[in-house]
Formats: C-alpha cells, sequence, structure tokens
C-alpha cells in the first residue's frame, strides 16, 4: 500500500546454547530481507544476548521494545523467529491483543508467523506451548541428570572446583592450597588471618584475584573435599569418584567451627594482637585479663596490670619446653577417642536424615511428618557438632604435635596458633608484682597443665 511501515527488529541470541546460537548479524540479514521486500522502513534495532526462557530473566532490549511500542514509535516489528521475541505464553498473548486491536504486524523472517491472520495466531499460540513445555522437560532433564550424577559420585557439571579439573582429576598445586587453607583454620587462625597469610605469600585465587573471607569459607564449606557427593546444596551418601583432600571428621570438626555462635558474634576480628589478651586470667579474682596499650595485661577490676613483654616470653619458653619432651604426643591421648565417637555418631545422623528424604521423595511419608522428624535430626546433630566443637582445641594442637620437632612448629606458629595451643594445654594466671620490685619474677606466673595435677611454677 501507500503507506510505508515502520518497523523495529528484535535480535536475540541466546546464553543457554537451546536455540540454533545464530549470530545476531546472520538474524538482522535475514530480518532486513523482508523488510527491503516488504518496503517497510526500520526506526530502530533491539539486540541482546540473554534467555528468554524465565519469566525473571530481565530483558532490557525486550523492555525497551514494549515501551517504544506502547509510545507508538512503530507498527511492524520483524524477528528472526517467534522464540527469539518470547517464549512466555503470556507475553505471547498481549502481542496477539496488540496484533487483533491494534493492527500490530508481527513476522519472522523464518516465514513460519505472521500475527496478522488468524492461521498465523493459531500457529504462534501452539509454538509457544511447546516451547515452554520443552523448557519445562529441559528443566527437570538437568535436575534428574545432576541428582544421578550426585548419586554415582560424578563430578558435578559446571564450575570448577579448586584442586580439582573439569572432570575431577586432581590438581596438585591447588590441591596442596585446598589442605593449607584446613589446616590453618584447623590450627586456630581466623578466616581473615588466612587470607593476609595467602596473599602475602602470593598464592592465587583459581581466577588469579588476590584472597577474600569468603573465597576462604566458600572451600571450607564445601563438602566435596571429604569426598561427600552435594545435589542442591546437601550431602548426599555416595561413592564419589574424585579424589578427597581432608578427612570427613576434619571437615565436620571446621564446620562446627565456623557454626560456633562464639565465633560469629565476633565477626568484628577474632584476631588478637597479644598473645595472651583474654587467655591469662588474673591470679586474684580469675577474671580474664584485658591486653592494654604499651602490651601491659590488666585485670578488669583493676586487680592487677602487668608488663606483658617478660609475661609472654616466659609463657612461651615453657610451652617450647614442655613439648620438645618425648612424652609430648600423650598430651592428645584422653581427648581423641571421645572426639571420634562423636563424629561417629554425627555421621550416622547424617545417614539418617538422607534416609527420612529418601522416604519422603518416594512418598513413604508426607511433608509434615518430614518435616518433623528432620527438624529432630538436624537438633540433635548441632548440639553434637557443638560438642565436638568445643572438645577440638585439641585440634590446634594435633598439627604441632605431629611436626618433626613440635617446639620448633610452635616457635614458628602464628599468634592465634600458639594462643589455641597454650589454651588446649594449659592455664595461665598472673599474679601481683611486689611493691617496689622491678625485676620480672616468674613465680608470679603461674601455669597449670590441664587434664594433670602438675602445676609449673615456672622454674
Amino acid at each position: 500500500g501507500s503507506m510505508t511501515r515502520r518497523c523495529a527488529l528484535y535480535l536475540r541470541i541466546s546464553l543457554d546454547h537451546t536455540g540454533e546460537g545464530l549470530a545476531i548479524a546472520r538474524q538482522r540479514e535475514d530480518c532486513l530481507a523482508i523488510v527491503k521486500q516488504r518496503g517497510w522502513e526500520v526506526v530502530r534495532e533491539y539486540s541482546e544476548s540473554v534467555s528468554a526462557s524465565s519469566k525473571h530473566k530481565v530483558r532490557p532490549a525486550y523492555g525497551q521494545l514494549v515501551e517504544d511500542y506502547r509510545d507508538g514509535q512503530f507498527d511492524a516489528i520483524v524477528t528472526w523467529d517467534l522464540d527469539r521475541l518470547t517464549r512466555q505464553p503470556t507475553e505471547l498473548e498481549q502481542w496477539i491483543d496488540a496484533a487483533e486491536e491494534r493492527g500490530l504486524v508481527v513476522v519472522t523472517a523464518n516465514g513460519e508467523a505472521d500475527l496478522s491472520t488468524d492461521a498465523g495466531r493459531l500457529f504462534a499460540r501452539i509454538k509457544a506451548a511447546v516451547s515452554r513445555s520443552e523448557i519445562e522437560r529441559k528443566g527437570a532433564r538437568q535436575k534428574r541428570a545432576a541428582l544421578q550424577r550426585a548419586q554415582r559420585g560424578k563430578t558435578p557439571l559446571g564450575v570448577r572446583l579448586t584442586g580439582y579439573t573439569i572432570d575431577g582429576e586432581t590438581i596438585p598445586a591447588e590441591a596442596e592450597v585446598v589442605k593449607a587453607v584446613f589446616n590453618m583454620f584447623v590450627s586456630g587462625e581466623s578466616l581473615h588471618s588466612i587470607v593476609v597469610q595467602m596473599n602475602l605469600a602470593g598464592i592465587p585465587t583459581r581466577h588469579g584475584n588476590r584472597w577474600h573471607p569468603n573465597s576462604i569459607r566458600r572451600i571450607l564449606t564445601n563438602p566435596r573435599y571429604a569426598g561427600h557427593a552435594v545435589y542442591r546444596g546437601e550431602q548426599i551418601e555416595a561413592e564419589v569418584e574424585w579424589e578427597s583432600f581432608i578427612d570427613p571428621e576434619t571437615f565436620a570438626l571446621v564446620q562446627a567451627k565456623l557454626n560456633d555462635p562464639r565465633r560469629i558474634t565476633n565477626r568484628s576480628g577474632t584476631d588478637r594482637k597479644h598473645l595472651g589478651g583474654g587467655l591469662y586470667l588474673c591470679g586474684l579474682c580469675g577474671h580474664p585479663t584485658r591486653s592494654w596499650s604499651n602490651r601491659r595485661y590488666r585485670c578488669p577490676k583493676g586487680c592487677m596490670s602487668r608488663s606483658g613483654k617478660p609475661v609472654d616470653e616466659l609463657v612461651e619458653a615453657v610451652m617450647m619446653e614442655r613439648l620438645s619432651r618425648p612424652d609430648v604426643r600423650d598430651l592428645l591421648k584422653s581427648d581423641d577417642s571421645e572426639v571420634t565417637d562423636l563424629n561417629k555418631q554425627a555421621t550416622a545422623l547424617r545417614h539418617r536424615l538422607e534416609l527420612i528424604g529418601n522416604d519422603y521423595d518416594s512418598g513413604l511419608i508426607d511433608g509434615k511428618r518430614y518435616r518433623i522428624a528432620s527438624d529432630k535430626v538436624n537438633a540433635e546433630l548441632e548440639s553434637l557438632e557443638r560438642q565436638i566443637g568445643a572438645r577440638s582445641g585439641a585440634s590446634a594442637i594435633v598439627g604441632i604435635l605431629q611436626a618433626p620437632s613440635p617446639s620448633d612448629e610452635f616457635a614458628n606458629a602464628s599468634l592465634m596458633r600458639k594462643r589455641a595451643v597454650i589454651e588446649t594445654l594449659c592455664t595461665v594466671r598472673l599474679l601481683r608484682c611486689p611493691i617496689g620490685v622491678h625485676a620480672f619474677d616468674p613465680e608470679t606466673v603461674v601455669i597449670e597443665w590441664k587434664g594433670s595435677e602438675q602445676t609449673a611454677q615456672a622454674s
């Protein structure tokens, strides 16, 4: 006709590789051929690369297209294929309404749909419905496949995990980094101090970036490192085909430490500046001392105040002497069996959760009974993990005691590890200095060994 239609081109490639993956350039070429053939004029081109399968994905160019149509900027849309424009039946209906009421012409370059005719509209509705069900089926298929992979212990698809190739083969250098992160944390380092040490040592993350507390936390909370299969964030029982870097007990212990309410409330900084702040007790009232400026320790109740340097030097010397004795490895015996036993109980509870989940999946129990049963087991599990956490001060010292020379290992340990070892092995009480005496008196530092009767009045 004499009227030249003003038209918009809408081009889209999806990132989800489900479409033909046609390049934008090819779509544009085909669409322009139609425009030329019909003698229309292109007002504006809208293009983006984003999936159209989700209601929740924002498609900026598409949004702009809808808005400009409402403003009357064009009266025809040319797109390569209908599912480039939309895969949502509700969105399609809005375009059909526009075609019926306001004479909008929607044409696809592959010649299949023309919303200006009855047959074209029917075809479009069928195509959109089929498209929709394919997306739903694909989603269900992917979930099922992911669950099966997890149950068979196969490496999950998707983002590569530090320490493994995409196929789940071990990358030795990265594996060492993962093990180091777990060791440092178990030894009493905070997330912050691990970050500082990794960055100082110039070790990059797998993306080649600097470390942050969150990147450390992601490693520490990933069950795959302990050889656990994971499906949708939950551990499931399965024989896995990748190498685990840490044992399940250590992993459970790390989770207990990370979830320890005392840690969480103390987020502002669990790192101490002084060896004994909050650790040494006042020998008169029993209150934990505070470290003060100029490296002094003082009782918050005002009983006493001491110069910190000679006290710290004495405590470290006594610890190194104790750690250099042949019986040093006996220090751990008492706690170990108990922690192992608690860990066994925790593993049994995790297995129980798995079974409850299976019963629910198979329809043997309903949602309400599933919730009641799993809440009960989870509560028991939490209490167990807290007990493991409470007894795990010993873990800080495990690494030190297993070193070829425990006393050297202690001497070179970071402040947080030293504190963890002191706290595990003994209680340090500070007495007042006699008035008028300026020389340091070792008798005023009382060290009581835990789990034994002996008291070391530093000699």
